[in-house]
């Protein structure tokens, strides 16, 4: 027992001798920012308005004088004439007839529509629809260059000896260091 102890006061004073750690201050010779270039992305929107047409105020012609009912009489004409062509007897009667309707079907169904194109374009020339101001936005993607540091390259010496290490803060004019002392074995 009397040598576990021994053995244990001779370990400790051997470590105790084995290092010695303390902190002191460097005097600092530079310290210069390093840095790195970043590009940062940010949305870049621009709006404006416009105008567009929403709908008609009327689609349909304000009187009875703006229908045309010249095609309907020229369609039936021509529809008679080639129904009176076809058939005998009663049956040729039956295709006039048939002819004569038709025939004012169609022509007044061409007249009317290209004059409801025409009315349709005056209406729009002469500001009949309905418009509505719209806001219309458009963004993109902007990289902006952005300068920053990321550290500084500390130049500082301690006890006529010269170092350099690299910080992420500026130290100042001092520069705290820990100090460790060991002995030599020969």
């Amino acid at each position: 027992m009397k040598s576990l102890v021994i053995a244990s006061v001779f370990a400790t004073t051997l470590l105790g001798a084995h290092a010695a750690t303390f902190n002191d201050n460097a005097r600092v010779r530079s310290a210069e920012p390093q840095y790195e270039n970043i590009s940062v992305p940010r949305n870049e929107c621009s709006s404006h308005w416009i105008n567009e047409p929403v709908g008609r105020v009327s689609a349909q012609p304000q009187n009875g004088l703006d229908r045309q009912y010249g095609g309907a009489i020229v369609g039936g004409l021509a529809g008679g004439v080639l129904g009176h062509q076809v058939g005998n007897g009663r049956g040729k009667d039956a295709a006039t007839v048939l002819g004569v309707v038709l025939g004012a079907m169609a022509g007044d169904r061409l007249q009317n529509s290209a004059a409801q194109t025409q009315y349709d374009n005056r209406q729009y020339d002469n500001g009949r629809y309905e418009t509505a101001q719209r806001e219309v936005q458009r963004c993109r993607t902007v990289y902006d260059a952005q300068t920053r540091i990321t550290g500084y390259n500390v130049a500082y010496e301690y006890r006529g000896q010269q170092y350099t290490t690299f910080m992420q803060n500026n130290p100042g004019n001092s520069l705290p260091v820990r100090v460790s002392v060991e002995p030599i074995q020969p």
